[in-house]
Formats: structure tokens, C-alpha cells, sequence
């Protein structure tokens, strides 16, 4: 073999060898690994006095998520005061392309503590969307639903020049993909998914599905705040 022959396969394979690697770097995005030492985000609303979280994992552009959104929202203002209320990125890329994209939006609104604003607006276009509804909610079927985040963003009074960075930015893929990563430890595969106390739960489309199972947890959870305290008591009396 010629020393122009030996040089041009060394080419070649470097030239693979590099394809592969951007390829790896490029899939990490939505892949549900959390490549970086992030941890999972920690979105979380009411008063939790009862120590019960519900954790529900979610799909902007999901229309189940949109259905279930109405639902979730007057749960949490009926059980503000009894529990958390915890909500998780999960998006499914490969049922819904511009899911990833809502997440980012989130997330980057979350770094301006504009996290839940946008959690809502994003889902009530959504609902809008899959009713028939206004064009403002088109981005879950854009090509590019980027400009519409921004004018959300606009609208929630963001700065918008640093929307745009930190939407484009590592870190806040890698909490979503944290978040992913979380969801993928605990077998969630469809969205919406919840977790009741690190349960997982199947939920009717009704407030009083949720109700009714709430309700169990607060009970069993005061059952056991008595066993234990009664048990104390007793033990207490015997040392004396």
C-alpha cells in the first residue's frame, strides 16, 4: 500500500469516527439520560401539610396531559393546604415532536421563577389547540415552534433575551432529561402519570377519582401518625 493510500484511510476513519461521536451528542437531547450530574427539577406547589405529594409526570403537547390539566388544577386548589404537588417533564419525542420544545420553554421560564406561569399557559393553548381553538396555541403543530415560546414569553414579561439563551442552553436540557431519567427509573411510558406518595396511581378523568384517593392517603397517613404516637405513649409509661 501507497503512503497516499494509508494517509487517505486515516482521513476517512477520522472523519467516521467524528460522525459518530456528534451523532451521540446530538441524540443525548430528549433521549431521557441525564448526561450531566443535574438532579431532577423540583417544581413544586401547596402547603403539604399532611406530608403527601402528588407527582405527576407530563407531555406538553400530550392531548391526554391537556384533558387531565383542568382536572389537576382544581385538585391542587381543593388540596392546597393538605399536600405537594409536584410536576415532572416527560416528554414522549417520538408521538409528539415539539414536545421537548414545550419543556424547554418551561424550564427556561423557571429560571426567571416563571416555571408554573408558563406550565399553565403552555397547557391551556394545548387544550385550545385540540378544541379547535384559537391560532395562538399553534406551536404543537409548527415546524418551528420556537417564536411562539418567545411571544409567550413576552407576554408572561420575561426578559426575552435570556429566555431565548437559557431555552437553547445545556442546562436546561439536562433538567429535563433528569427528569426523564427519574421518570424512566420508576417505568413511566405514557403521559400523564402520577404518583401518589411514590405510588403509582390510575386516575379516572374526574376530580373525585383524585379526591378519593387522596383522601386514603391522608386517612392512612393520620392512622399511622396515631399508631405511632399511642406506641410512644406506651412506651414512655413503661419506662417510668
Amino acid at each position: 500500500m501507497s503512503k497516499q493510500f494509508l494517509a487517505i484511510l486515516a482521513v476517512i476513519i477520522l472523519v467516521f469516527v467524528g460522525i459518530i461521536v456528534f451523532n451521540g451528542k446530538s441524540n443525548n437531547s430528549g433521549s431521557g439520560k441525564s448526561g450531566s450530574s443535574s438532579k431532577p427539577t423540583q417544581h413544586i406547589e401547596g402547603q403539604g401539610k399532611d406530608g403527601i405529594t402528588l407527582v405527576e409526570y407530563g407531555d406538553y403537547q400530550c392531548p391526554y396531559c391537556g384533558q387531565y390539566f383542568s382536572i389537576v388544577q382544581q385538585v391542587q386548589a381543593e388540596y392546597n393546604q393538605q399536600i405537594f404537588f409536584q410536576f415532572r417533564n416527560f416528554p414522549l419525542t417520538s408521538l409528539h415532536p415539539n414536545a421537548f420544545a414545550g419543556a424547554r420553554a418551561a424550564e427556561a421560564a423557571g429560571l426567571q421563577g416563571k416555571f408554573w406561569q408558563m406550565h399553565d399557559l403552555l397547557y391551556e393553548q394545548n387544550q385550545a389547540y385540540y378544541n379547535g381553538g384559537e391560532p395562538a396555541a399553534s406551536w404543537i403543530g409548527a415546524s418551528n415552534p420556537t417564536p411562539y415560546f418567545d411571544a409567550d414569553a413576552q407576554q408572561l414579561g420575561l426578559n426575552v433575551t435570556q429566555f431565548k439563551s437559557d431555552y437553547a442552553s445545556d442546562t436546561v436540557n439536562n433538567l429535563i432529561n433528569a427528569d426523564m431519567a427519574a421518570g424512566n427509573k420508576l417505568g413511566v411510558n405514557a403521559t400523564p402519570s402520577f404518583y401518589l406518595d411514590g405510588k403509582a396511581i390510575s386516575v379516572g378523568e374526574s376530580a373525585s377519582a383524585f379526591e378519593k384517593l387522596i383522601n386514603a392517603e391522608i386517612a392512612k397517613k393520620a392512622g399511622q401518625a396515631s399508631s405511632a404516637s399511642t406506641s410512644a405513649g406506651s412506651t414512655s409509661q413503661t419506662k417510668q
